[in-house]
């Protein structure tokens, strides 16, 4: 067992198997001050990161058309490459974790087998789904099942039916199906697998820290495979891809959210939509995260977090009554039906004839996703202690997937009845299908209701303070990473990556736009796909030798 005395990290309470290790946290550290800051990096985890974001930045910012280039051939070049990998990796995910709620080892609790939840379950899913599901949702919660549902550029889910011709009138006949799918093939991206991904990587760092007394780090989860040796340079090369992944997950997450509030308030109010207000948006948005940061967890992002469930909550009841609550209630069950049958053919990896679909949106959601696992994974391990397995599985995993489908049917069914019920004067379909202009689809969306000024600026409001607690959470995480598994480290190093989640954010949107973004969550997200499939074979190995 590591000495976590001093370090944040609680002892296990009651039964529990340590790991006899000689490693001390922050035993590799570097403790040093920068005038009146103190910093406490791990060496070389937080050196080489650190230096190669740097580097990064300046490239982008120096050459960004070369950038440009450079990105936009990186993204198909990895996605058509790789499709395969990914749809096959994130089968297993799933699969592992409703093993894992069926198995005996659903009963060992995180913590010792006397642990009590430090939250309720409204603090708790309210910090999960703002840190895990925030800004994608708003982005992609109109976007998405109109797209699917107009399919207008070859990428149809499973070659399914298009309910326009090509001048644009409706075809009554493939309607349903078309609905039916686009729920189906929505769902499939914001169900099961992205929290089964996010899961995996949760249970591992909370289990191999909370139980096994090891820090909270991504490189403990292998202590089952290397021993002793993942303190040295596999451990090192482990964490610092998991910073790259989580940074290049949260700038693009950050990069999508300032495209998407910049084109509201150029929708509602006129301000110009353009590079230049984005990048002053990512700059007025992080000096915000950085107060958050300064309150810290509970005082931050908590409280953060709680007011903008409620606010979203508030925006989905508005939309289901404005729209129809009868008719989006028997979307959502639809969604969940279609989902249930389309489930299986949508991960299938092999023998598609639809790769627009497969390979532009399914393989960037997976990269997307396990880019993002290692920041919403610690974050969920940090304020799941106290649960059994059985119990975090079953709200990470089972509950979320309702809700983001719930969303879906909602935003999504209401948009596709505005397409439906006016084709000619859709501002959905005109921003979707018509022409693309994806993070106007919300807006166009909210257009077709009542008090739309006062909801669009909800929704700009709701991206923003998702925004906020994305910055965040993510510091906290890359920070503990890369202060060698201390969750007390000194705040200076949370705000410089803070304040660098912003400057990527920045020079990936100078340096090509969204499709920078994509290709470089994908380009990360790839290795770390590797590193989650080791994670399940060691979350078996611990799970063993726990006291059920």
């Amino acid at each position: 067992m590591t000495d976590t005395s001093g370090q944040g990290i609680p002892e296990p309470e009651g039964a529990a198997d340590l790991i006899d290790t000689d490693y001390e946290i922050g035993q590799d550290n570097i403790t040093t001050k920068i005038g009146p800051f103190g910093l406490d990096i791990h060496n070389p985890v937080f050196v080489i990161s650190g230096v190669v974001v740097i580097l990064f930045v300046a490239y982008a910012l120096i050459a960004p058309t070369h950038a440009s280039d450079f990105f936009g051939w990186l993204r198909p070049a990895l996605t058509s490459t790789f499709d395969w990998f990914f749809l096959l990796a994130a089968n297993v995910f799933v699969l592992f974790c409703l093993f894992l709620i069926v198995s005996p080892w659903g009963s060992v609790r995180l913590g010792g087998a006397e642990a009590t939840p430090d939250y309720g379950y409204p603090g708790w899913f309210a910090m999960l789904f703002a840190a895990g599901m925030g800004i994608g949702l708003m982005f992609f919660g109109v976007l998405e099942p109109a797209y699917y549902f107009g399919t207008p550029w070859g990428d149809a889910p499973l070659g399914t039916v298009r309910p326009f011709t090509e001048d644009g009138a409706l075809i009554a006949g493939n309607v349903e199906e078309a609905r039916r799918m686009a729920l189906a093939a929505t769902s499939y991206h914001w169900a099961l697998h992205p929290w089964a991904i996010y899961a995996v990587v949760a249970l591992a760092l909370a289990l191999f820290s909370y139980n096994k007394g090891l820090p909270l780090s991504i490189r403990s989860a292998f202590y089952p495979i290397l021993g002793e040796r993942v303190w040295g340079w596999w451990g090192h090369i482990i964490d610092t891809l998991a910073v790259f992944a989580t940074l290049f997950g949260l700038a693009t997450s950050l990069g999508i959210g300032a495209q998407q509030a910049n084109a509201g308030l150029n929708y509602v109010y006129g301000i110009p939509s353009n590079t230049t207000v984005q990048v002053l948006l990512i700059i007025g948005i992080t000096a915000i995260a950085l107060v958050s940061v300064l309150r810290g967890l509970d005082g931050g992002v908590k409280l953060l977090s709680e007011i903008n469930m409620v606010v979203a909550a508030l925006l989905l009841v508005f939309v289901l009554f404005a729209a129809g609550a009868g008719t989006i209630l028997s979307e959502f069950v639809a969604g969940l039906g279609a989902y249930a049958q389309e489930v299986v053919p949508l991960s299938n990896p092999f023998g598609r004839e639809d790769t627009g679909y497969m390979q532009g949106w399914t393989a960037f959601y997976w990269a997307w996703w396990i880019s993002w696992s290692p920041f919403v994974g610690m974050f969920i391990a940090r304020v799941s202690r106290g649960r059994t397995v059985r119990e975090f599985i079953t709200c990470v995993l089972i509950i979320p997937s309702l809700v983001c489908i719930l969303w879906m049917a909602v935003f999504g069914g209401s948009a596709i009845s505005d397409m439906i019920a006016n084709p000619e004067t859709s501002a959905v379909k005109a921003n979707v299908i018509d022409s693309y202009a994806p993070e106007l689809s919300l807006f166009a969306m909210l257009e077709s209701l009542p008090l739309t000024a006062i909801t669009s600026t909800i929704g700009i409001i709701l991206v923003i303070v998702f925004f906020v607690t994305s910055s965040d959470s993510g510091s906290l995480v890359i920070d503990t990473i890369t202060a060698g598994g201390k969750i007390d480290a000194p705040v200076p190093q949370r705000v410089f990556w803070c304040t660098f989640e912003g400057l990527v954010a920045i020079a990936l949107l100078i340096g090509g736009g969204l499709t920078a973004l994509q290709a470089m969550v994908i380009s990360t997200g790839l290795p770390f796909t590797v590193i989650l499939l080791l994670i399940c074979w060691a979350i078996l190995q611990g799970l063993r030798a726990e006291k059920r």
